[in-house]
């Protein structure tokens, strides 16, 4: 058995008193986005399947998706999937080797959180009320 001496090593920050990070607050809302828009696409399937099943069917699902709740969902499933378009691109310019340092880093988790807002915005303003 091998002798483990715990004493002298340093330990690794506790969970309790570790600060969130820009960026990987960033990384960790790119992960679920992508976990919402799985659901939003098992939404978007029902939708499909009841249109394709009856009449009655589409008008139940299609009542709840044309209601404040479904244009609610709608409106956070469209920031979602721009938030995780945006945290993809981010990974391929990483991939390039640029934005490694971090103040680049930051930069890019500041433009990621204000960028889906804006095209959510306008694309709400363009196409829902316009």
């Amino acid at each position: 058995m091998a002798d483990v001496n715990r004493g002298d090593r340093p330990l690794s920050p506790h969970i309790m008193i570790y600060k969130p990070q820009l960026t990987s607050m960033s990384s960790i809302m790119v992960r679920i986005t992508g976990i919402a828009l799985l659901f939003l696409s098992a939404i978007i399937v029902v939708w499909l399947v009841a249109a394709a099943a009856s009449e009655t069917a589409f008008a139940a699902i299609n009542g709840v998706m044309q209601s404040w709740f479904g244009d609610l969902v709608l409106l956070a499933g469209l920031w979602a999937l721009c938030y995780h378009l945006l945290g993809r691109l981010r990974h391929v310019i990483w991939d390039f080797g640029y934005g490694w340092k971090v103040e680049q880093a930051e930069t890019m988790a500041l433009v990621m959180f204000a960028l889906p807002t804006v095209i959510t915005v306008l694309t709400f303003f363009v196409f829902l009320i316009g």
